[in-house]
């Protein structure tokens, strides 16, 4: 049967569906909300935090769905989900089905129905938002219901993939751009091989984000999914000093993906950042999720009952309430600006307040004070104000003069931003690096040398999963043209 054909019984089939509720009953069901663990629990623990929807509060929000003609919300996607063909796969109870349209376009789509902004994204195109002044679909609930049902069933699905034509593809990096790039290559026939530096796949998704929010189980369901496609994955290889680029080229790499993200923390450069207990969120969250630091083991990390968290963003978010979970009585976020102004998802700080966390806004480090150990015990906060908006469209934080104050605090953790990793830029002689660090690509995600695409953070210099999801996906599409118009040259 052909797409076409496909489409056209789809199309019918959903505008069927359609008409059989009417649209002032879908639009008069209120939005269904997320069950969460108790905050006195959860602080204490790592289990995941929102507990999923049930069968009938999946099956009632997907009636919500109103099947629009023109579907806004696939435009606010950055991996182009079909978002009205799988819920109304839901709304028909049709659930398997709804989870393979998701793996038509997502190579992991129950880490987006955890992780992603939808609030910011698709939801933010939902015709309740735009139109109707109500609640938006709760896309990225469904998203997570659909892929979670499909991997309790074990009725897991592989997409289909092109015969093999062949051609070897390297991906350096297997974190969420580095994997959809290779999920994508592997349905168009390529032979792919991810390179991963560290001992376990999937890059931030493992090291950057605490099982309290997305549990290992979950990625590596979706890992062992882009296996199954025929992906090569190999860890403890980092290319660049393993292997080089000309290695991969004699052993008859014809494209390089690079996604190797962004892991070089950031610092303020104020006085007594050097000082025993001040670390960066990367390192924090590293040792903590990857390397088992919280139960003792070979990569211990500091804890104490005062911590300080700098940042308002999820990763700042992430780090406070691991600290609360080992034990911090007093967990704090500093953010320099007011709480409206924090990048961090709302569902984030809710969580993080619910938990106890302390939140000091408009408040900024100057100066961290150490002990005779060498520890940090102090740290002095200059008090802001909000001024004009800078050119994100945030009003800067001004210092209000004199005001500072002196809190106690035993570990501080900073999560100001990070850098792209420079490993590839320095060892790969013609690649255009901006001034920040970051590889140039042009709208294709091409860089300087034709063979190579690069996506997400080492392209954006820190962006969501979905985006870097988003830069693999159209990476791929663009490398197979290159690849094949190359091929075509050639014969």
């Amino acid at each position: 049967m052909s797409e076409q054909t496909v489409s056209s019984r789809n199309a019918a089939w959903r505008e069927q569906l359609r008409k059989s509720v009417s649209t002032k009953e879908r639009t008069s069901i209120p939005r269904v909300h997320m069950h969460e663990l108790d905050p006195l629990v959860r602080s204490h623990n790592n289990e995941e935090v929102n507990m999923g929807l049930t069968l009938e509060e999946a099956l009632l929000e997907a009636k919500r769905c109103l099947d629009c003609p023109n579907p806004t919300c696939i435009s606010g996607c950055p991996v182009g989900i079909d978002i009205p063909g799988f819920i109304k796969r839901i709304e028909n109870n049709e659930l398997l089905e709804a989870a393979s349209i998701l793996k038509r376009t997502s190579a992991l789509p129950a880490v987006c129905g955890r992780v992603c902004p939808q609030e910011k994204q698709c939801e933010a195109s939902c015709i309740y938002t735009q139109k109707l002044g109500k609640e938006a679909v709760a896309i990225g609930y469904l998203e997570r219901f659909a892929a979670d049902y499909e991997r309790h069933s074990g009725k897991l699905s592989v997409p289909v993939c092109a015969p093999s034509n062949g051609i070897k593809v390297a991906v350096v990096g297997s974190g969420p751009a580095g994997l959809s790039f290779a999920g994508e290559m592997a349905k168009k026939g390529y032979r792919v091989t991810v390179f991963e530096a560290l001992h376990e796949i999937g890059g931030v998704l493992k090291y950057g984000i605490p099982a309290f929010r997305l549990p290992n189980d979950v990625i590596d369901v979706e890992i062992e999914n882009i296996k199954k496609m025929g992906v090569e994955m190999i860890t403890n290889c980092i290319v660049g000093k393993t292997i080089s680029y000309e290695d991969l080229k004699n052993e008859g790499y014809e494209g390089l993906f690079v996604g190797s993200g962004a892991g070089l923390p950031r610092f303020m450069n104020i006085p007594g950042e050097n000082l025993i207990g001040v670390m960066s969120s990367n390192e924090y969250l590293t040792r903590i999720n990857l390397m088992g630091a919280s139960r003792g083991g070979d990569t211990p990390v500091l804890t104490g009952q005062h911590v300080a968290v700098i940042g308002g963003g999820n990763t700042a978010m992430d780090a406070v309430r691991t600290a609360r979970r080992l034990g911090a009585q007093r967990a704090m976020i500093v953010y320099r600006r007011s709480e409206q102004e924090m990048p961090a998802r709302i569902e984030e700080i809710k969580h993080a307040k619910e938990e106890g966390i302390e939140f000091l806004t408009l408040h900024n480090p100057i100066e961290y004070e150490g002990d005779e150990s060498g520890r940090v015990k102090r740290m002095r906060l200059q008090k802001m104000m909000l001024g004009e908006p800078d050119a994100s469209g945030r009003r800067s934080p001004v210092e209000i003069p004199g005001a500072v104050e002196t809190i106690d605090v035993d570990a501080v953790i900073v999560s100001i931003g990070v850098s792209p990793n420079p490993l590839i830029p320095s060892s790969i002689n013609g690649l255009s690096v901006s001034k920040w660090g970051t590889l140039v690509v042009d709208d294709h995600l091409q860089t300087s040398i034709p063979a190579i695409y690069a996506g997400g953070d080492i392209v954006r210099g820190g962006a969501t999963v979905i985006l870097a999801m988003g830069d693999g996906r159209k990476a791929a599409a663009a490398m197979d043209d290159y690849l094949r118009s190359k091929k075509n040259q050639k014969n």
